[in-house]
């Protein structure tokens, strides 16, 4: 079974399906198996990978497959990264577009909570990592995500909003996770993405963000890049984008890559 990290913030604009893309596309370049859920109704994530929704021909999503209450419903939501390069071929997407938003109204059903788990109970024994991209709430949705994972990855920014929500998440999931069936949830770690190190006001927000979540906070910070948004725009591999410092920017989610499989091991 996949190692299933949650990535969250309870503030949105941070970044966290970005991170989520590249990373998982850092941990396909290390040669692992990787699945990017996407649990948030926006679809960032699943058109940032190339996927898109045809309404003249319905595609089964992650909707589906939590509204069926199947065990393993997964499996016939995954579907291939459309990414012209090698790597690509080991990551898979769970797409998610607006229909999604209709499972709120199921989070009074009993066991509710437990669907994802449910749905991806022997979906993901053939990937060693799945990353779940959260919408930016703490409610139904990303509760079924606290309780289908093993982790949880904070993605903020250096502002006083995006630290205030990451840590509602922290401690939200220190009064909740039992409710949730999720005993052993513990937070694998803080990164701080589109970080500006020329302004001092973020240079001040990045103190903080190590003041509170100590250890916690994953290094290389990862700065503001011009060619991740053109990425994110274009729906195509860094290694395809436009723009400036593309090395860099694809050196810093490769050492995040080994920092995650480090922590997440350990």
């Amino acid at each position: 079974m996949a190692r299933r990290t949650v990535v969250i913030n309870n503030r949105g604009g941070v970044g966290k399906s970005d991170v989520t893309l590249r990373l998982g596309a850092a941990l396909a370049k290390r040669g692992r198996r990787v699945g990017l859920l996407d649990f948030d109704p926006q679809g960032n994530l699943s058109r940032r990978a190339g996927w898109t929704y045809n309404e003249a021909q319905p595609q089964v999503t992650v909707s589906e497959a939590v509204q069926s209450n199947r065990v393993g419903a997964m499996r016939q939501v995954w579907t291939p990264v459309n990414w012209d390069i090698e790597y690509a071929d080991r990551m898979r997407l769970a797409p998610a577009w607006l229909e999604l938003e209709n499972r709120y109204a199921e989070a009074g059903v009993p066991s509710a909570h437990l669907r994802l788990a449910k749905a991806l109970q022997g979906a993901d024994d053939d990937l060693d990592h799945v990353l779940i991209d959260c919408p930016p709430s703490l409610f139904h949705l990303t509760q079924m995500a606290f309780a289908a994972g093993d982790g949880v990855l904070l993605v903020t920014r250096a502002e006083i909003d995006a630290i205030l929500g990451a840590r509602r998440v922290r401690e939200f999931i220190g009064e909740h996770k039992v409710g949730l069936h999720a005993d052993d949830l513990t937070i694998d770690g803080v990164i701080v993405n589109d970080y500006e190190q020329a302004r001092p006001r973020q240079r001040q927000q990045l103190e903080s963000i190590r003041r509170i979540f100590g250890d916690l906070v994953w290094d290389p910070i990862i700065g503001r890049r011009e060619i991740m948004a053109n990425a994110s725009n274009d729906h195509v591999p860094l290694e395809h984008a436009k723009g400036s410092q593309l090395q860099q920017a694809v050196a810093g989610f490769e050492l995040l890559a080994d920092t995650y499989e480090k922590r997440t091991a350990a």
